[in-house]
């Protein structure tokens, strides 16, 4: 996301995905509808980031996983549900804008 500057107020975003995965295409959208720098590891191939990723997120184990904050928040359709909910801007921004 070298194109955007990341919000001073804005919590860090780690996203792990991987290469062939429509949820992770559509987490990554909605971040950035957001307009939320994030950091994406892409663990097709890493097995080791991959690792990473299944300690981290226990017990879940598909992609794509989202951590905002340093706190698990699950996938695409956790954050969306969060969106719907007013609660993700929150977790973002926690400070606000």
């Amino acid at each position: 996301m070298a194109s955007m500057t990341k919000h001073p107020k804005q919590a860090d975003v780690v996203m792990y995905t991987k290469d062939y995965c429509p949820y992770c295409v559509a987490a990554a959208n909605l971040l950035t509808q957001k307009g939320v720098v994030f950091e994406e590891i892409d663990v097709t191939q890493d097995t080791v980031r991959y690792e990473e990723m299944l300690k981290k997120a226990a017990p879940r184990r598909t992609v794509p996983q989202i951590f905002i904050g340093g706190q698990g928040v699950g996938g695409f359709d956790d954050i969306k549900r969060l969106d719907q909910d007013s609660k993700l801007e929150s977790l973002l921004f926690p400070s606000g804008r």
